[in-house]
């Protein structure tokens, strides 16, 4: 490997919405902070729960209002 061309490889400190913390490494500086993991994804635990993230299910629940409305 060349010397001076490669990125720090440093440990960061990941920090889920769901409250769970870990530290492993990686190039990004500071820390890691996710909306869901493993700890709390359906697929992972077996539990279904509605995910709405940065509100996608209202955002398409108002554009196929205004497409149902036009319809009328």
């Amino acid at each position: 490997m060349k010397r001076g061309i490669h990125p720090a490889y440093a440990p960061v400190k990941i920090t889920c919405a769901c409250g769970s913390e870990w530290e492993t490494r990686s190039t990004h500086k500071g820390e890691i902070h996710l909306e869901i993991c493993s700890a709390c994804h359906p697929f992972f635990t077996g539990k279904q729960k509605l995910v709405d993230t940065a509100g996608r299910v209202e955002r398409f629940r108002r554009k196929y209002a205004k497409t149902k409305a036009l319809q009328n």
